[in-house]
C-alpha cells in the first residue's frame, strides 16, 4: 500500500511539473510569437518566410529525433529482454528494426546539423533587425523552444512509465486500478 501511495504522489508531481511546462511553453509561444511581429514589420517578405520555415523545421527536427530516439530504445529494451524461446523470425524483425530506426536516427542528426547552420544564418539576419533586448528574445526564444520540447516529452514518458507501474503493482496485489492520474 506504501509503495502505491509513493507512486501516486510521484505521479501527482510529475503531473504538477507537466502544468507548470505547459505555462513555460506558452509563455515561449508568446514571445516567438512577438519575435515574429517584429520581423515581420521589419524584414522583407522573403526573410520573414525564411525565420518562419527555420521555426517551423526546428520543432520538426526536434521532435523527430526524440521520437526515432525513443522508438530505438524501446525496440534495443525488447531485443534484450528476449528470452530463450523466441523465434528465430522475432529475433531477425526486432534486429531489423533496430538497425532500420538507427540509420533513420542518424539521417534525422544530420538534418538537425542542418538546422543548425540554418540557425546561424537566420540569426544574422535577425540581427540585421533586431536590436539587444529584441535580439535576446528571439535567442532566447530559439534555445528554449528545444530545450521546452524535450523537457515536455521526457515528463510524459516519466508520467506514462509511473502510470504503467502504478497499475502493474495494482494488478499484482489484486486491487482494481483505482483512476490513475493524468
Amino acid at each position: 500500500m506504501q509503495l502505491i501511495e509513493s507512486l501516486s504522489r510521484k505521479l501527482s508531481v510529475l503531473q504538477e511539473a507537466q502544468r507548470g511546462l505547459q505555462e513555460d511553453i506558452s509563455a515561449n509561444g508568446a514571445l516567438g510569437e512577438d519575435v515574429a511581429a517584429r520581423l515581420q514589420a521589419l524584414c522583407t517578405p522573403g526573410e520573414f518566410d525564411k525565420y518562419r520555415l527555420f521555426v517551423g523545421d526546428l520543432d520538426k527536427v526536434v521532435n523527430l529525433l526524440l521520437s526515432l530516439s525513443g522508438r530505438l530504445a524501446r525496440v534495443e529494451n525488447a531485443l534484450n529482454s528476449l528470452g530463450p524461446h523466441t523465434s528465430a523470425e522475432d529475433k531477425v524483425a526486432l534486429r531489423e528494426k533496430k538497425r532500420q530506426l538507427a540509420a533513420q536516427l542518424e539521417d534525422a542528426k544530420e538534418l538537425k546539423e542542418h538546422v543548425g547552420r540554418r540557425e546561424k544564418a537566420v540569426g544574422a539576419m535577425v540581427a540585421r533587425y533586431l536590436r539587444d533586448e529584441h535580439l535576446q528574445d528571439y535567442q532566447h526564444f530559439v534555445k528554449m523552444k528545444s530545450a521546452l520540447i524535450t523537457e515536455q516529452r521526457e515528463l510524459e514518458e516519466k508520467i506514462k512509465l509511473g502510470q504503467e507501474q502504478l497499475r502493474c503493482l495494482q494488478e499484482s496485489l489484486g486491487q482494481a486500478p483505482r483512476s490513475v492520474p493524468g
